[in-house]
């Protein structure tokens, strides 16, 4: 029953923060400088009864609060609306850049994680060792430096001056097929996923050094060595398992930020994601559009925040005690 009580609890609070993100949404990107439609107006040329008309079409004629009860009423019925620049469905927007999006950040998080925890693992075992500092001090360094200035010296090393791999894009204007198709996106792929990979190495590296170096100190691992066990057995069975919660729910989150788009590596490599959509439609005061995938980043990140809640009711039952 409390394990019942823990879960309805914290689906509650999702539910509401949802509907905090619905308002939230709506009014937070209308406080934003500019008037779309002058914007649409001044790039066609229209004449102001055109103007008026498009302001009409686009609905944003209509008093604020009305406009809010129509977004309200479509969201919840899975209509995002209609792009104000390319007049296509929101849905059909996020559709056409989603997977690329989910493609790159996806790939970069699941390397950064190994190779993060191996880090930490092996950092907080050897503790003061040549490695340990070496690796602590590039965490630290890594993890504080911007990923746009990382993305563009990387983008101009590699890119620019060694010509190994192009410079933006998804792919090459070639027609290839095939696994030729595959090598040549995975070309595109490399420099934005060694950006996002690089940017967050640090972050597992040191929440796992920190987690494990707290679990050595636990009477059970002392107990462990002195039951002769040898010290491999320790860090497989006893220490690293309990060590790695709250990386765990590390790892869950930044899954939930895949839809949300890495918006300034996409930018910088011109990568065709939810990011560089995103940045495009700010700039164009394109309000369906931002509306949209704030929407849907939002959502992901509360739902994985949510997953990270219950199972953490089964990693540690302390959680679901307390």
């Amino acid at each position: 029953m409390s394990t019942r009580r823990y879960l309805l609890r914290k689906v509650f609070a999702a539910l509401v923060t949802l509907v905090f993100v619905l308002v939230l949404n709506f009014f937070l990107f209308r406080i934003l400088p500019g008037d779309p439609v002058r914007t649409l107006a001044r790039n066609q040329k229209l004449s102001a009864e055109q103007t008026e008309q498009l302001r009409a079409e686009l609905g944003l004629d209509k008093p604020l609060p009305q406009q809010f009860l129509i977004y309200m009423r479509e969201t919840v019925t899975g209509n995002l609306g209609i792009s104000f620049t390319s007049s296509r469905p929101v849905t059909e927007e996020i559709g056409n850049v989603m997977w690329n999006t989910i493609l790159l950040v996806g790939v970069s998080t699941v390397l950064m994680t190994i190779i993060g925890i191996w880090v930490g693992i092996r950092g907080a075992w050897r503790r003061g060792s040549r490695f340990d500092i070496g690796s602590l001090g590039g965490s630290l360094v890594l993890y504080s430096m911007p990923e746009g200035w990382l993305g563009m010296m990387l983008l101009i090393l590699f890119g620019v001056e060694l010509g190994w791999f192009p410079v933006g894009g998804y792919e090459s204007t070639a027609q290839l097929t095939g696994f030729a198709h595959i090598v040549d996106v995975f070309n595109h792929l490399f420099l934005p996923m060694l950006t996002l990979t690089l940017g967050y190495i640090g972050e597992y590296a040191i929440i796992m050094r920190s987690s494990l170096l707290e679990v050595m100190n636990e009477e059970f691992v002392t107990t462990a060595r002195a039951k002769g066990l040898r010290d491999k057995f320790v860090r497989r069975r006893h220490a690293v398992p309990n060590a790695l919660l709250p990386t765990v729910t590390l790892v869950i989150l930044n899954f939930g930020y895949v839809f949300g788009g890495a918006i300034v590596v996409e930018y910088v490599f011109s990568w065709p994601g939810l990011g560089k959509l995103t940045a495009s439609a700010i700039t164009q005061l394109d309000y369906p559009v931002i509306q949209g995938v704030f929407l849907i980043a939002s959502a992901a990140v509360i739902f994985a925040n949510l997953i990270a809640d219950v199972l953490y009711t089964y990693l540690d039952p302390r959680v679901r005690e307390g």
